[in-house]
C-alpha cells in the first residue's frame, strides 16, 4: 500500500461514515478499503476506528490522524499542481451536486465544452434538489440557488437569477390580462412549493415598491419545470426562473404577465468545502462557471 492511498483511504472513511461508501468514493472495492485501514492502523499501532455490525466511530487516535493528514494531502496536492500546472491540465474525477432543473437545462449542455477545454477530468453530475453533505458524498463542488446558511463552505456568487410572472396566451385570452398586481389575486395561480413565500407574492413595481400579493391557487409542485408545465397547459399564472421559462417564452407557449414588474430573485452560487487549497480542477470548473453565466 502506498502511503497516500492510505491517508486518502482513512479521509474517505471519516467523511462517509462507512468503508462501503469510502469503496464507492475512492472507485475501489470495500475489501481494499478495509486493508488499506488495517495496515495504516498496524503502521501507527494504533485503533483509528470503533467498529460495530451497527456503527463505525472514530477513535481519540483516528481524530488526532484525520486532522493532521487532511492538510498534508491538500499540501501534495497543492505540490503536484504547483510543480506540473504550467506543463499538465487538470486531472482526476470532478463531482457536481446541481440542482435538477438547472443541472438538465443550462448545466448539462455546456460538460462537452468544459471537458473539450479540460480532457483529462472525468466528471459526475449528481442532479439534486434536496440537501447535500458535501464531505460525506464525496462532492467536489455544489451549485446552489437560493441562500447560503453553512458556514463551514466557502461560496461563490456566480450569477443573479430572476424569477418572471408568466402564463400561456390562451389563458390570458379566456381570462383576461392582469393590468396591476392587485389583479393577480382574482386569478387562478401555482405555487412552486420549493419557495417559503407559499401565496404571498412579491411584486416590485417599476418605481420600487414592493406589494405582496395573496394569490388564489388550488396547484402546488415541487418543481420549477412542473410548475412551467402546467402554466403552458393552461392551469393559471406562475412564478418560475426565468432561465426555467426562456424556451417556452421564445415559441410563445407563454407570455410574460406584468413584464414592467419584477418579482424574486435568487443568487447562483459555487460552494466548497473551507480547506486551505483548492484543488485546480475545482478552480478551473468554477472559473469555467464564472466565464458562462457571470457576461
Amino acid at each position: 500500500m502506498d502511503t497516500l492511498d492510505g491517508m486518502k483511504t482513512v479521509v474517505a472513511v471519516v467523511e462517509t461514515g462507512s468503508f462501503t461508501a469510502a469503496s464507492e468514493r475512492l472507485n475501489i472495492s470495500k475489501a481494499l478499503v478495509s486493508k488499506y485501514i488495517g495496515q495504516v492502523e498496524r503502521g501507527l499501532n494504533a485503533r483509528l476506528f470503533h467498529r460495530s455490525t451497527r456503527k463505525l466511530a472514530m477513535t481519540e487516535a483516528g481524530k488526532a490522524y484525520y486532522q493532521r493528514v487532511l492538510p498534508l494531502l491538500a499540501e501534495f496536492t497543492e505540490l503536484v499542481d504547483a510543480v506540473g500546472g504550467g506543463k499538465t491540465s487538470p486531472q482526476g474525477l470532478l463531482r457536481i451536486s446541481v440542482p435538477v432543473a438547472f443541472g438538465e437545462m443550462k448545466l448539462a449542455p455546456l460538460i462537452p465544452k468544459f471537458l473539450r477545454r479540460y480532457p483529462d477530468i472525468r466528471l459526475e453530475l449528481i442532479l439534486r434538489n434536496s440537501v447535500i453533505d458535501m464531505l460525506e458524498e464525496g462532492i467536489d463542488v455544489r451549485l446552489l440557488i437560493g441562500g447560503v446558511d453553512d458556514s463551514s463552505l466557502v461560496a461563490r456568487h456566480i450569477q443573479t437569477l430572476p424569477l418572471i410572472l408568466c402564463a400561456s396566451p390562451s389563458y390570458l385570452q379566456h381570462e383576461g390580462e392582469p393590468q396591476s398586481p392587485q389583479d393577480i389575486g382574482a386569478h387562478a395561480c401555482i405555487i412552486d412549493s420549493n419557495f417559503r413565500i407559499g401565496k404571498q407574492w412579491p411584486v416590485i413595481s417599476p418605481d420600487g415598491t414592493t406589494q405582496s400579493i395573496t394569490v388564489n391557487s388550488r396547484i402546488a409542485a415541487s418543481s420549477p419545470s412542473a410548475v412551467m408545465e402546467i402554466a403552458i397547459a393552461d392551469g393559471g399564472i406562475a412564478m418560475v426562473p426565468r432561465y426555467i421559462a426562456e424556451s417556452a417564452l421564445d415559441r410563445g407557449l407563454l407570455q410574460e404577465v406584468l413584464p414592467n414588474y419584477t418579482t424574486l430573485e435568487f443568487g447562483l452560487f459555487a460552494l466548497y468545502p473551507h480547506r486551505r487549497y483548492l484543488p485546480r480542477k475545482v478552480r478551473c470548473f468554477i472559473d469555467f462557471m464564472v466565464e458562462e453565466f457571470s457576461g
